[in-house]
């Protein structure tokens, strides 16, 4: 699903007159408040809401994979061994899915950091720069302003985050291979 419509469908629901407030004050809870577009402390929290709600989907799909990879040699092990089924999963199952975590940390990471879509649909930025992303910044410098050098500064900056998350998993890697 696009973040443009993730970001529509989580604006209506926290959207005060619409949404969750207006329902729960129909249903005659007058006092009830749900007010997290305009709450400037708490707008940042609607966009973890609906990406979260986006992308835990994509992230079970990744782990779910890992899991259907792990040989069936490793379960009959486990159960040869009598190791209850959670302290198998805790001490065998998720170290060997270490890889495959990594790589789904990363992926969601770099989709924060590029969220500019969920941002503009959610709460365009606001209340003032509450809810403003790097990626926001960056292009509104770039169109709104005309200011193609602070942007494309913006834009490498957010290049280089993503690098520099990407390079210790890279090492990581390189020195398990190395061994």
């Amino acid at each position: 699903m696009s973040l443009v419509v993730t970001g529509l469908a989580w604006r209506w629901i926290f959207e005060p007159a619409q949404g969750v407030q207006a329902i729960m004050r129909g249903l005659g809870f007058e006092s009830f408040a749900f007010d997290w577009l305009s709450d400037p402390d708490r707008a940042i929290y609607t966009l973890v809401i609906a990406g979260v709600w986006h992308s835990v989907g994509f992230a079970m799909i990744i782990v779910l994979a890992g899991l259907r990879g792990v040989g069936s040699d490793l379960w009959k092990a486990i159960r040869v061994e009598g190791i209850p089924l959670w302290r198998g999963y805790l001490q065998i199952i998720l170290p060997s899915l270490w890889p495959v975590v990594a790589s789904a940390v990363v992926l969601l990471a770099s989709d924060v950091i590029r969220a500019y879509d969920l941002v503009i649909t959610l709460t365009k930025g606001g209340p003032g720069f509450a809810s403003d992303l790097p990626a926001k910044f960056a292009v509104d410098h770039f169109f709104g302003r005309a200011n193609i050098g602070f942007a494309s500064a913006a834009s490498i900056l957010m290049m280089l985050l993503v690098v520099a998350m990407l390079v210790p998993y890279f090492w990581a890697e390189y020195r398990a291979q190395k061994k």
